[in-house]
């Protein structure tokens, strides 16, 4: 065998040590982060590439053991530093395809998360067809001196399903012999062929999984968590081998997305951006995803602090506006305190048909008779900012626009373009579709002063296009990358401009689009009782300054059913709607103090850490609770679904693994609603936990600010 050489990469928060040999693939060796340092087996390439030619090593689905991947040698490795940010890219190469692999690693400094991508170049003298690169791939290893014993089957994996209404529905799925049974392998020396994987299809990136997830091994004391950052398909798979458990993590593959990239001499690919980290428990490992996102964030001015958005849609106009119906809105919306108003969907439409009409983006001349301008002016006279409701990819099938643009300009399959739901998709990458878009926001800024855009996306096309691209999966991701460029040339050119992510709600929350855009809708659920659980879930995966929940209070409704609503709207970036011109001074007291709150909160938003003193939330627990940690306090954001008077015990051991030493004695307040019944608490010392005590006999939810005495 030949002597191993070992390289270590690391900040000040967190360092890896790579590995490799002439007779072995360099691989990840170590890790350390946040007192937990790892050790790692041979065996597990950091690069796994699959091309039509070679295949893996033995036939499987997976990720890994693949044939260049165990090929690949290493060549020369370089490590810069910007002065906060350090990059080391590992350059590797298979002498029989003339592949050349870049493996570049990134670590901020201070934040204890690896972000991971590979390049591949063609060296070669011959086409290579690839059919699926992984971004990242690892053995999960086991801490350094402890007995744990090597396997997938002593971990948990926690993770969220997604969809149209039920949003990051959080749970736990031990990694046990029926998911991974013990096979013998050590009689054959070769690793099994299964895995287990989770896939994202099209474009809504989180629409049936979030591309967010977490191992753990409690006995142990270690946790990985890892998020894949692109605005397409993706997949991640654990799996077992002979030596250890393993993660890998990837965009979109032949196998699942219809993927392939043919690179031909002299070309390059590069895989979808993915990052990674350890800890000593998952919600420390949440807690380093919290602070690596707020690295890749764009800077924007009106980010902080986060302005307070009514928007008139949810339980509220519904697609219907009017300057009779907005009017008095505007100037509900305005004594309440808040900043933007949003306009949403239908302020386009003249037919009533607004759905399969959109793409011009005209102000409607009959629901607005003195023209939209005048609700604007209404708006901007209140001294807020106003908004509209945007979904700027698609064109509907009865808009004029489809036939004036060309028809390469939108996503197509064997000649015809696609049509989901009654639209057209546009495609980014074609010059015509980009200037359409660039135009319309130009004017509407421009001409209108809108200062704010919902960005709405309510359909998923599918696998892609097979116009101009080697496959159809390959000319999705390349619309998918065109679609983030003009979302940066959109803020370039209007810098003070606010964009909102929705996807049918939040069908698209993925780091990619998170990255740059301001604030991201957590959902269209219209009852209140079960918004409970996206909103305490959605900080697992969104910023908490980003998630924006629909806070929906109504004139019909009780002190305590419009708490609970603007209880959720609070647990993060206060996004209100519902028919605040119809309330009594009474109700709009409610409301106006939920706004009074959500604006001393959000000076510190940006800085809190979440945590689930109840665990991540199921979708039908009676108890919901989120906190929100911050320098030296934290707020709990607590809700009873339960019929009549009720209790629960939260376990705020977490505080003080997020550097919130509580102590003995705390000092608990309900900050809202103030004028309600206070819910009993009772602290307990011993095991860092606050018994909490319902009295109002209905569901009803409250916020609770806990400090040490």
């Amino acid at each position: 065998m030949a002597p191993e050489e070992r390289l270590r990469f690391g900040s000040t928060a967190m360092a890896v040590t790579i590995a490799w040999s002439e007779d072995e693939a360099p691989r990840l060796a170590g890790v350390e982060a946040d007192g937990v340092a790892l050790e790692l087996p041979p065996g597990r390439p950091l690069l796994e590439v699959v091309t039509v030619a070679d295949g893996r090593a033995a036939s499987s689905g997976r990720l890994v053991g693949t044939t260049v991947g165990g090929r690949a040698r290493h060549v020369e490795h370089r490590e810069t530093h910007d002065g906060r940010r350090t990059e080391l890219v590992l350059t590797v190469a298979d002498p029989v395809t003339g592949l050349r692999g870049e493996v570049v690693l990134t670590l901020v400094d201070g934040v204890p998360a690896l972000g991971s991508s590979v390049r591949l170049v063609n060296d070669g003298t011959e086409p290579v067809v690839v059919r699926s690169v992984a971004s990242f791939a690892t053995h999960l290893g086991t801490p350094a001196g402890s007995d744990a014993p090597a396997g997938i089957r002593r971990w948990t994996l926690h993770r969220a399903l997604s969809e149209w209404l039920g949003e990051g529905r959080w749970f736990s799925e031990p990694a046990d012999a029926t998911r991974y049974p013990h096979l013998g392998q050590d009689l054959t020396a070769q690793d099994p062929r299964g895995t287990r994987a989770v896939v994202s299809t099209g474009t809504w990136s989180s629409g049936t999984h979030v591309p967010v997830a977490a191992v753990d091994d409690a006995d142990a004391g270690v946790a990985w968590a890892w998020q894949v950052e692109h605005n397409g398909a993706w997949r991640y798979e654990l799996g077992e081998d002979t030596a250890d458990g393993y993660l890998a993590l990837s965009g979109p593959t032949d196998d699942d997305h219809q993927w392939l990239q043919v690179l031909r001499p002299g070309e390059s690919f590069t895989s979808v951006p993915v990052a990674v980290t350890v800890a000593p428990d998952l919600t420390r490992a949440l807690a380093h995803l919290t602070a690596h996102r707020r690295t890749q964030r764009r800077p924007h001015p009106l980010d902080d602090p986060p302005r307070i958005v009514f928007n008139d849609y949810m339980n509220t106009l519904e697609g219907d506006p009017t300057t009779e119906r907005l009017l008095p809105l505007v100037d509900a919306a305005a004594a309440a305190g808040a900043e933007v108003f949003c306009i949403d969907a239908g302020w386009y439409d003249d037919s009533g048909h607004w759905w399969p009409s959109v793409g011009e983006w005209q102000p409607s001349r009959t629901r607005f008779p003195g023209g939209l301008e005048e609700v604007l002016d209404r708006i901007r006279g209140h001294g807020m900012v106003p908004g509209l409701w945007l979904e700027p990819e698609v064109v509907g099938v009865d808009s004029p626009l489809a036939d004036r643009l060309p028809a390469e300009a939108f996503l197509q399959r064997a000649g015809q373009r696609v049509v989901e739901n009654q639209r057209f998709v546009l495609d980014l990458r074609h010059p015509a579709a980009r200037a359409h878009l660039d135009g319309v926001v130009d004017r509407l800024v421009g001409e209108l002063g809108v200062g704010y855009f919902k960005l709405d996306y309510n359909v998923d096309p599918g696998s892609g296009t097979d116009v101009d691209a080697d496959s159809p999966g390959a000319g999705l991701l390349a619309h998918n990358r065109a679609h983030l460029a003009w979302l940066d040339g959109v803020l370039d050119r209007h810098p003070a401009l606010v964009l909102e992510n929705c996807g049918s709600g939040a069908m698209r929350s993925d780091p990619a689009m998170l990255a740059r855009l301001q604030l991201q809708s957590t959902s269209d659920q219209q009852d209140p009782l079960r918004y409970a659980a996206i909103a305490a879930a959605t900080p697992a995966a969104v910023l908490p300054e980003q998630a924006a929940s629909w806070a929906y209070p109504q004139p019909s409704m009780s002190p305590e059913e419009a708490a609970f609503t603007l209880v959720t709207g609070l647990s993060g970036r206060l996004y209100l709607s519902g028919h605040l011109d119809g309330m009594t001074p009474e109700q709009l007291a409610l409301v106006t103090e939920a706004v009074e709150l959500g604006k001393t909160l959000r000076d510190d938003l940006s800085r809190t850490v979440p945590c689930w003193p109840l665990g991540l939330p199921g979708w039908d627990d009676a108890w919901v609770a989120l906190g929100l940690v911050g320098a030296g306090v934290a707020h709990l954001f607590v809700w009873s679904r339960e019929p009549g008077d009720a209790d629960t015990v939260l376990d705020l051991r977490a505080l003080e693994t997020l550097r919130l030493p509580v102590g003995d004695e705390v000092v608990v307040e309900q900050v809202f609603p103030r004028e309600a019944t206070t819910w009993t608490t009772t602290w307990s010392p011993a095991d860092r936990s606050l018994r909490v005590v319902s009295t109002s006999g209905v569901p009803a939810a409250r916020v609770l600010r806990v400090t040490p005495a």
